[in-house]
């Protein structure tokens, strides 16, 4: 298997190329972000990963393609800890600026880069602007229209297959991964070259090293991934599917 590469958008202190770097098969490159401090800590860690400034200044068609695209854009418009501006907000919205480099990057390279996106945000997102913000999120990645859940709620996973991008989104929670709080966020993986978002984010737990701590949790786990893949009625667009749903 060859190496991958990654840039990273919105790029904090590396979270996103730590991440690859443990994988032992993701090479991080480059890597978007404004905080001189923070800056100073992804050059610390990973010194030949290049700095490539403000996402709203960077050109996709600029700066070299890479196989892997992440953005954890930022979420306090989104958080129900904040004003709950969404994605109209100064600082959630900067979401679309991802967005435009990933289409100007598949433009220049005539679709081969990226392969893969991923987003992450906070949970928040479900219901900012009354789920509408996530559905601008999943329209906006898979170039499709894609109908509210008849309940009005999102789920905590779901896939949807569109015309660009198949993705997929799942709910996880930090303190599963040895860290001593819950920290419950969005993950969200998009596949330009196939069918493979749902296969990546729901693979086996044993094999991610996630451990539900109860029986309860591991059968909430398994009806989550089960009703995302969806049904031919839930493929319509009909029928009340709250966990996800796919569609063309």
């Amino acid at each position: 298997m060859r190496e991958l590469t990654l840039g990273s958008l919105f790029d904090g202190i590396g979270g996103f190329c730590y991440a690859a770097q443990l994988t032992g098969r993701i090479k991080p490159i480059w890597a978007a972000e404004i905080e001189q401090n923070c800056i100073d800590i992804t050059r610390y860690r990973f010194p030949e990963v290049m700095h490539v400034g403000s996402v709203t200044e960077l050109k996709g068609d600029e700066i070299q393609p890479v196989d892997i695209i992440t953005f954890g854009s930022p979420c306090q418009d989104l958080s129900i800890a904040g004003q709950r501006k969404g994605l109209k907000g100064n600082r959630s919205g900067l979401f679309m600026e991802a967005i435009r480099i990933i289409e100007e990057m598949r433009l220049a390279t005539n679709g081969k880069y990226p392969t893969f996106i991923i987003w992450e945000n906070v949970p928040g997102a479900f219901s900012s602007a009354n789920g509408a913000d996530f559905r601008a999120v999943l329209e906006k990645i898979t170039k499709t229209s894609i109908p509210m859940p008849t309940s009005g709620e999102w789920a905590t996973a779901g896939m949807v297959r569109g015309a660009a991008v198949d993705a997929a989104w799942r709910v996880l929670d930090a303190q599963f991964w040895g860290v001593p709080q819950r920290r419950k966020r969005i993950y969200l993986i998009g596949d330009f070259g196939g069918q493979r978002a749902g296969e990546i984010l729901f693979k086996s737990e044993s094999v991610l090293g996630y451990t539900p701590k109860s029986k309860e949790q591991k059968q909430e786990i398994a009806g989550q991934f089960a009703d995302s893949v969806g049904t031919e009625n839930s493929r319509a667009g009909g029928g009340d599917n709250r966990v996800g749903f796919c569609t063309r």
